[in-house]
């Protein structure tokens, strides 16, 4: 019985009649075995990063975690579904066009494409554009000047659960040069929704967002449509609203995590602004609202309750492969000496990044397939005057008006070399190259 959240719980339940090829035959009145809120079967929620007795006792959030594990998306999808008549460069092709000139610019546009188009369209009215764009100038620095050290190990992050991990595992799709693809095009993502005006509705960003979402819907549709591979008793729905809550709203729990440490107990002005911005985008992802909450404390909620319901498994033939072709991964666009060296750096920082994501357990990450040496240690230290330093500067200088448009204009300017060193995303899925065969082990 659903008390707390009904509407997104019929949202839910709607993927049946929407898509009943793919979602028919998935009892949404039932937790999959992934979800799990026994105190006595060991979850993904350390016990050095939150408590889980309160959260498991809290009625509300466990509806919350339970409805988002069996939510895809209700307007992707559906568009998604249609490759089978106009094949995946055919989907891109109307969604780029679509999103560039309007969709009436689409010849015999489909509905489920207009129904998508629509969804992104109808702004939230809680949304402040003018503070978003403020959000996105806070942002830009970090994205031009730590991300690109960081983006691999925080990528790795993702990996840590079997459960959650596994879709991404079925499409084969990080393994070889697609390992790097993956990582670069998330990277290209989060960095390209920074620039001025990216979430306009015209913008860059926008374009972005709705390929990054048809991604994950094609994602879907082929776990679905292979069901020999995906088992929804075990898994749920394949890419869960509630499993990409944490990429896109993990600067705002870093920050809410560091503000809460220093004693503080509400964001302030610079990080409200990185918030509606990040709400925003998160919205244009798909993400509900329910998902995007606007305080610390329920930041920290619902991160913490994710983890708590999450059964805990590390398979290392799914999660393992995933760690070690996405280490193994060369990102940068040449083999210049530089570029070696650039690389051989982000690796070692990525590295520590992940750490982080272990408690600082080094033989936890081990056991992960992230081994971190004396080297990755030097070769942070070393560079961190100029990484971190030059952030520091930036964003502090920044805050003097007189040097803002000067700084700014800088930092669009690194941005836009990261984006050409990322490369030209793609943001695409091929059946095709999916494993035909993967032996899952779950339970």
């Amino acid at each position: 019985m659903t008390l707390h959240y009904p509407e997104l719980a019929a949202r839910a339940r709607s993927q049946r009649e929407l898509e009943p090829d793919l979602y028919g035959e998935i009892n949404f009145e039932e937790s999959p075995y992934r979800f799990t809120t026994d105190p006595d079967v060991k979850s993904s929620l350390p016990g050095w990063v939150g408590e889980r007795e309160p959260l498991l006792a809290d009625e509300r959030i466990m509806e919350l975690m339970r409805t988002a594990t069996m939510l895809g998306d209700t307007v992707a999808d559906p568009y998604a579904a249609l490759v089978n008549r106009y094949g995946v460069p055919g989907l891109i092709g109307m969604l780029r066009q679509a999103c560039a000139s309007g969709v009436d610019s689409v010849p015999g546009a489909p509905q489920e494409l207009r129904a998508f188009i629509a969804s992104m369209e109808a702004t939230p009215d809680w949304v402040d554009m003018d503070l978003v764009e403020k959000g996105a100038r806070y942002m830009r620095p970090e994205a031009a000047f730590l991300s690109p050290f960081v983006i691999r190990g925080a990528f790795l992050a993702t990996f840590l659960n079997t459960y959650a991990a596994l879709p991404m595992a079925l499409t084969g799709a990080l393994s070889g040069r697609r390992a790097a693809r993956r990582v670069n095009e998330t990277a290209s993502f989060f960095t390209v929704t920074t620039l001025p005006g990216a979430l306009e509705r015209h913008g860059e960003g926008f374009e972005a967002a709705a390929m990054v979402r048809l991604m994950h819907s094609m994602v879907r549709v082929n776990a679905l449509a292979r069901q020999s591979n995906w088992d929804a008793e075990v898994f749920g729905v394949p890419v869960p609203q509630v499993d990409q809550m944490p990429a896109g709203m993990i600067n705002m729990y870093i920050a809410a995590m560091l503000a809460k440490a220093r004693g503080r107990s509400e964001f302030n002005t610079v990080e409200r602004a990185m918030l509606e911005c990040t709400r925003y985008r998160c919205f244009l992802l798909g993400l509900p609202e329910e998902l995007l909450p606007t305080t610390m404390d329920g930041i920290i909620e619902v991160f913490h309750a994710r983890a708590a319901v999450l059964r805990d498994d590390f398979d290392d033939s799914t999660c393992g492969e995933l760690v070690r072709s996405t280490m193994a991964a060369y990102l940068r666009p040449e083999s210049t000496r530089f570029d070696r060296i650039a690389d051989s750096i982000e690796r070692s920082w990525s590295r520590m990044f992940f750490l982080a994501f272990c408690g600082g357990n080094r033989k936890a990450a081990a056991k992960m397939s992230v081994r971190i040496g004396p080297t990755d240690a030097a070769k942070v230290a070393a560079t961190a005057p100029f990484v971190i330093g030059r952030l520091v500067l930036v964003s502090s200088l920044s805050q003097w008006r007189p040097l803002r448009r000067v700084l700014d204009d800088y930092t669009i300017k690194v941005v836009r070399r990261r984006l050409v060193t990322y490369g030209n995303p793609e943001y695409t899925t091929d059946a095709r190259h999916y494993p035909t065969d993967r032996a899952v082990t779950s339970h």
